[in-house]
């Protein structure tokens, strides 16, 4: 515990000092009986663990924490005897020596308030937990597992399967809060973190601003640089002049244009050093800005073994608790990651571990029937890639059975049978994040209740990562997480929304492409083109941003694809800036959450911008589409270029309205389709039409109120309307006509000429 690794410790009492070495005493400890337990014999790690004891004793003997010296003491003579060969750190014995370490963390949290109220309400544990440190030397050895059980194992009884009780189940330190809740201190509170976290981020929002400002050199340093070749324009026309007067043979203006043309060498040498001497102030301030934000960041970085030191206990007792034999192996433990993200991913991490353990890892005997160790492993990977945190969990445990996933999708009826039966694994796999899925038939204390990968998923979602899960039966499980390595730092696309700039997050954008007007087509309201042979939806940014109508008149769009899978949609926006890293800025808690935003930031030249929450932009969008009110992007200045004119046809039929779509594409017409009264209502107020073509009996809306809604609209009413329906009574005609239709015709007596003539007589032939 030296000054150099922490700093002054001066303003630390005796009481935080032993905190702080019991803090990093006991993970010494931990650390090195799950060692003990895996490779028996490690004499480092016996080493390590007997200074770490001792050490723990003399600081728990300077505070007067005596419990803690016995506790220590115990411990240090078993070490010793396992140093000698005289004792075998088992299991069972490792169990002992665990929850004597718990007892002595949750003794260094400890105050003096209600220090004495806490050891005498536990007072029978502790002295258990004592005692059984005295006596480990007396646990039986269990018998180890045979290397290869005939296949007669498994008609063992159920009893050979139960988990192993530990045998100091009953202690205080199994369960750090099971007796009565240790008093908390005031270092044990979040207060400090919180404040430091705070330092952090004004440091980060000094820094970036200081960015900011050398960035607004160049726009300086570009204006000098037109004003240097204004000057040599200056300059050159001085000496043109000069030439002209000494040919005139004036002595005066000879000497006064002389003296003139003398004058400007000194303005033109100064003007190159100065300016010289500001591109140089330049560079170096950006490097000192860009250099600062980097510091910064470099203080929130820790390395990941901060957030997953815990881990390799839990997957120990855990296991044990199941009757099962697993440990956990971790690199890339010096990987850094922003200390945000660290403490958002623990508890999905723990949930992936844990539903490892409890679905994927089978018991010892199980294994060995398989052909496996009857040790199971899980690993855990983490490092830097293609500049973001990848990180790995894999087991060589039984796997996913993909068919009950299947079987489990079609008996909640999330798919018809010869839909599940068309899914991929990886479809299949996406299943198990939907909340309430589980493959567990009955529920316990850690899994069967479909929450774990759902507040995976989320999890990892809220800090723009992703999952990814693979799965090979029989032979173990993987799960793929990716998230970016900070959340103060963002790389971001920077584009114009009608007038004002937005950022889409990098690893949120599919693909960045520009799209001509003559590419997209529109089919039931909803307008999309092809990209790699698939259909995009396409969505006016300004729209979902409730900004107002799209301006933009461009032949070619410009898009920003987002999603992924079938929630994919294509973002239109008025112009892409390109990318940019930004510092994010938090908006005031005093707006609350802000729909499709998540924070703020300030671009290279000092303009705010927002940052859109891609996630939340993505149900808005589903939103809009389900409401059927999406704007129509292709047809702003498309009047004049048009050569045709376009009619809608509104039928529920798919054969009628292909019939009737084809007849009048035939005839030179542009054609655009409506599935039902609503859809064909949104459709037409979006659009330009010449004529709308309706059946009468539809789903949701019938034809004679589409009429009457067209009829009474202030800027539709002029538009013709045919109704074409089976209903041929005259009571039936009247009913249309009244309501405002121009021409009833009945599909009894409907031919292809019939309807083309009709077509005529309201608006004439196709051309404009």
């Amino acid at each position: 515990m030296s000054q150099d690794q922490h700093g002054d410790l001066s303003a630390f009492s005796m009481l935080d000092l032993f905190r702080m070495e019991a803090d990093s005493q006991t993970q010494i400890l931990t650390d090195g009986l799950l060692a003990m337990e895996r490779h028996a014999g490690d004499a480092a790690a016996v080493e390590a663990m007997m200074r770490a004891a001792h050490s723990i004793k003399g600081a728990a003997a300077i505070v007067g924490l005596q419990v803690v010296v016995q506790l220590a003491h115990g411990m240090e003579d078993s070490f010793v005897a396992a140093q000698h060969g005289r004792l075998k750190l088992t299991p069972e014995r490792v169990d002992v020596l665990l929850s004597g370490v718990d007892l002595i963390v949750q003794l260094s949290r400890l105050d003096d308030a209600g220090a004495e109220a806490w050891l005498a309400a536990n007072a029978a544990q502790i002295d258990q937990t004592l005692n059984a440190i005295a006596g480990i030397a007396d646990l039986p050895e269990l018998p180890a597992l045979p290397p290869a059980p005939a296949p007669m194992s498994a008609l063992l009884p159920p009893e050979a399967a139960e988990p192993q009780a530990p045998v100091a189940s009953g202690l205080a330190g199994d369960e750090p809060e099971a007796a009565a809740p240790a008093p908390r201190t005031a270092t044990s509170t979040g207060a400090p973190a919180k404040a430091q976290a705070q330092n952090f981020d004004k440091l980060l929002s000094l820094a970036s601003e200081s960015r900011i400002n050398a960035h607004q050199m160049h726009p300086f340093v570009g204006a000098l640089q037109r004003f240097k070749r204004n000057q040599s324009s200056l300059f050159s026309a001085i000496e043109h002049l000069h030439e002209a007067i000494a040919r005139s043979a004036d002595p005066g203006l000879m000497e006064k244009s002389l003296l003139a043309l003398q004058k400007t060498q000194p303005l033109k040498q100064f003007m190159l050093e100065h300016i010289a001497d500001i591109e140089t102030y330049e560079r170096r301030l950006l490097a000192v800005s860009q250099g600062m934000v980097d510091e910064v960041l470099a203080l929130r970085m820790r390395p990941f073994r901060d957030g997953i030191h815990a881990f390799p206990r839990m997957v120990r007792d855990l296991a044990r608790s199941l009757g099962k034999e697993v440990q956990l192996e971790i690199e890339g433990e010096d990987t850094l990651v922003d200390r945000d993200i660290l403490a958002k991913i623990e508890s999905p991490l723990n949930h992936m571990l844990r539903n490892a353990i409890d679905h994927g890892m089978e018991g010892p005997y199980e294994r060995i029937d398989a052909g496996k160790e009857a040790l199971g492993t899980i690993r855990m990977e983490a490092r830097h890639r293609a500049g973001m945190l990848s990180i790995e969990i894999s087991d060589d445990g039984r796997g996913v059975d993909l068919e009950k996933i299947r079987q489990s999708v079609i008996e909640r009826k999330m798919a018809s049978p010869a839909m599940a039966a068309a899914l991929s694994p990886g479809e299949l796999l996406e299943f198990l994040f939907l909340p309430a899925f589980s493959l567990k038939e009955k529920a316990n204390q850690l899994s069967g209740r479909g929450v774990g990968l759902d507040i995976v998923h989320e999890t990892i979602r809220q800090q723009n990562g992703t999952v990814r899960l693979e799965s090979e039966p029989g032979r173990g499980f993987r799960a793929l997480i990716t998230l970016p390595l900070t959340q103060s730092i963002v790389r971001a696309l920077v584009v114009d929304v009608h007038g004002e700039a937005y950022a889409i997050p990098i690893v949120k954008v599919e693909s960045v492409v520009r799209v001509p007007q003559a590419a997209i087509h529109t089919l039931e309201n909803k307008q999309f083109f092809e990209l790699k042979g698939e259909h995009l939806g396409l969505v006016s940014a300004a729209q979902v941003l409730e900004l107002g109508e799209a301006a933009n008149q461009a032949e070619d769009l410009p898009v920003v694809v987002i999603g992924r899978g079938k929630q994919s949609y294509a973002l239109v926006v008025d112009a892409i800036r390109g990318e940019q890293s930004l510092a994010v800025q938090a908006i005031d808690p005093i707006f609350g959450k802000m729909r499709d935003i998540s924070a703020a930031a300030l671009l290279d030249d000092g303009e705010p911008v927002l940052i859109l929450d891609v996630p939340d932009l993505l149900l808005s969008i589903d939103k809009l589409l389900h409401e059927g009110g999406l704007h129509q992007l292709a047809q702003a200045g498309h009047a004049e270029r048009r050569k045709a004119k376009r009619i809608l046809v509104v039928d529920d039929s798919l054969t009628v309205r292909e019939m009737e779509r084809k007849l009048l594409l035939a005839r030179g017409f542009d054609v655009d389709v409506a599935i039902d009264g609503i859809d064909g209502w949104n459709v037409v107020r979006s659009g330009e039409y010449d004529l709308v073509i309706t059946d009468v009996d539809m789903p949701r809306m019938d034809g004679i109120e589409l009429v009457s809604l067209i009829k009474k609209d202030l800027h539709l009413h002029k538009l013709p309307v045919m109704i074409v329906s089976y209903k041929d009574r005259p009571e039936d005609r009247a009913r249309g006509l009244s309501a405002g239709a121009d021409y009833y015709l009945t599909k009894g007596s409907f031919h292809d000429e019939t309807l083309l003539d009709a077509v005529a007589d309201l608006i004439g032939d196709a051309r404009l």
